[in-house]
């Protein structure tokens, strides 16, 4: 259950996302480069998810699901996450990566045609609206959108939703520090800034960096989500960067009325403090403001 308190300045959410990427999977339960073992980590993942008790309007994977765009990765994650998100009472929302095939993610993720068309939608979150789009390019890993997918988006976008549009992508709008990987970035971005520019779009949710990264983009802010398979090490220098089976996370997306808050929660098993327990919250939540300032704010022998 989610903690009923609140005692600053701002109301509760009113919505809460879960924003994970780049699980990876391939057939047969394989092992990434027959070294990351991308079941298990996202696995760890979904039960990091659950000990949240987040209760999620939705859960969003923004692409490269299947590492190779295997029939039998998509069937594989479907049987891992839907459950799941069945499970939170919650849809799941899938985005195409670079590393998918629209067909097979069509038709064996999807229960759709297995054609070339874009992977697209628009999901009516009590209020809040969120957009998918597909940046996949096939035969390529650089992402785009082409004329077809911007005036769709601009279609969308022409009436505002109650609490506003988050976009999904796979591709981030920002930059990367990491040498070469502006090879594969999204291509067009001006375009795509002109048709969001002035709509209700307050956040942007991407992937494909394998790394937790925040920017803005024609002042709309952009949350890239770490990967569930393997992150890169960016504690090396800019040109050395590679993988490293360390760092899975996944963010918490909190939707407030005046703003969202993007959290990075890592998957890990460490010890932990008990102090902040919900009998702890309780306490302050029967205390006036002032008395809670007292208890919690007061510096000792001041």
């Amino acid at each position: 259950m989610s903690a009923p308190f609140a005692f600053g300045s701002h109301d509760p959410a009113t919505h809460v996302v879960v924003h994970l990427s780049d699980p990876h999977l391939l057939a047969d339960g394989g092992r990434l480069g027959e070294r990351y073992d991308v079941e298990r980590n996202l696995d760890r993942t979904l039960d990091a998810i659950r000990s949240t008790h987040c209760e999620p309007a939705a859960v969003v994977v923004t692409g490269d699901l299947a590492d190779l765009g295997e029939p039998d990765a998509y069937r594989r994650l479907r049987a891992a996450v839907e459950p799941f998100a069945a499970e939170l009472g919650c849809p799941v929302i899938w985005v195409a990566g670079n590393h998918d095939e629209r067909p097979a993610m069509r038709q064996h993720l999807l229960d759709l045609t297995p054609t070339e068309q874009p992977v697209t939608g628009v999901w009516d979150l009590r209020g809040l609206r969120l957009v998918a789009l597909d940046t996949s390019v096939p035969g390529w890993h650089h992402g785009d959108l082409d004329v077809d997918q911007l005036d769709w988006l601009r279609d969308v976008l022409s009436e505002p939703a109650p609490h506003g549009t988050i976009l999904a992508m796979h591709h981030p709008p920002v930059p990367s520090h990491i040498p070469l990987f502006d090879i594969l970035e999204l291509r067009h971005q001006d375009e795509l800034a002109r048709v969001i520019h002035g709509t209700d779009v307050r956040a942007i949710l991407a992937g494909h960096l394998h790394y937790s990264s925040h920017g803005t983009f024609a002042g709309v802010p952009v949350s890239v989500a770490s990967a569930t398979c393997y992150t890169m090490n960016v504690a090396r220098p800019a040109v050395e960067v590679n993988g490293m089976d360390a760092a899975q996370a996944f963010q918490l997306v909190h939707v407030y009325r005046d703003t969202i808050t993007h959290t990075v929660v890592p998957v890990v098993e460490a010890p932990t403090g008990d102090f902040f327990t919900r009998e702890w919250a309780e306490r302050m939540a029967s205390l006036t403001p002032e008395q809670r300032l007292e208890v919690f704010s007061r510096k000792p022998g001041r």
